[in-house]
């Protein structure tokens, strides 16, 4: 696997029976950081018995701020990209090599997994169907899969954005901030995988909530992009 200075960033949070093959899949290819999001179970011994290294947070703050955490980190060490994927296995780590080949290719600062709705459960399909369509909308630029977690980020990208998120909404928010700041995003096909054994911790109406404000918050960024003759990437 190429690209030897992109980073693989792994949020985690009570993943000590799920994460060692994730990170075994990296070894002697990328390096990997491990971003402890308080977990109270073996997460961070086993992440740094198969090589990764491990920044820990003290208490459980949201996947957003472990990716914050991870994106400062490789920043400061001039990492050029970083590759996130989570580490419960819903993401075939085999596919990466997905990511950086449209990465040299210049296909976008922002790459995103595009996955199959048809083959999630009935209501994740739904769910992610209609958001997806929503956001669409709201942007005027077509998006496959708004809430995807395995994605490759350029350092142009982590610079321009603000990645001060929390929770599911970070990535929804970072293509509306790419797209603002008229930033390219690029797709890659990648498989759906789906009964890991891990509770999910999506609330549908507080979610939900939060996501038509995201949809909102997009379509005025838009209306603003058009006021100063800007037209976001296709």
């Amino acid at each position: 696997m190429s690209g030897s200075n992109i980073l693989v960033l792994i949020p985690a949070w009570n993943e000590a029976s799920r994460i060692r093959p994730v990170i075994e899949a990296f070894r002697g290819s990328l390096p990997v950081l491990v971003v402890d999001d308080g977990s109270n179970d073996d997460t961070v011994a086993i992440a740094r018995e198969v090589g990764a290294t491990v920044e820990v947070h003290p208490q459980n703050m949201g996947k957003g701020v472990a990716l914050s955490t991870g994106f400062t980190w490789a920043l400061e060490r001039e990492y050029e990209a970083v590759l996130t994927l989570d580490a419960d296995g819903q993401h075939d780590p085999e596919e990466a090599s997905k990511f950086i080949e449209a990465y040299e290719r210049g296909e976008g600062d922002l790459i995103i997994g595009r996955r199959n709705f048809r083959e999630m459960p009935l209501y994740r399909a739904f769910a992610n169907g209609v958001g997806t369509l929503m956001l669409s909308q709201a942007m005027g630029i077509r998006i496959y899969d708004n809430q995807c977690g395995y994605r490759l980020y350029t350092r142009r990208l982590l610079e321009t954005v603000d990645m001060e998120r929390t929770g599911f909404e970070f990535e929804v928010e970072v293509v509306v901030e790419a797209v603002a700041a008229g930033l390219k995003i690029g797709w890659v096909d990648i498989r759906t995988i789906y009964g890991v054994g891990k509770k999910s911790y999506f609330h549908p109406f507080h979610d939900s909530v939060k996501f038509i404000d995201m949809v909102w918050v997009a379509h005025k960024r838009v209306q603003e992009l058009k006021k100063h003759n800007q037209t976001p990437n296709n």
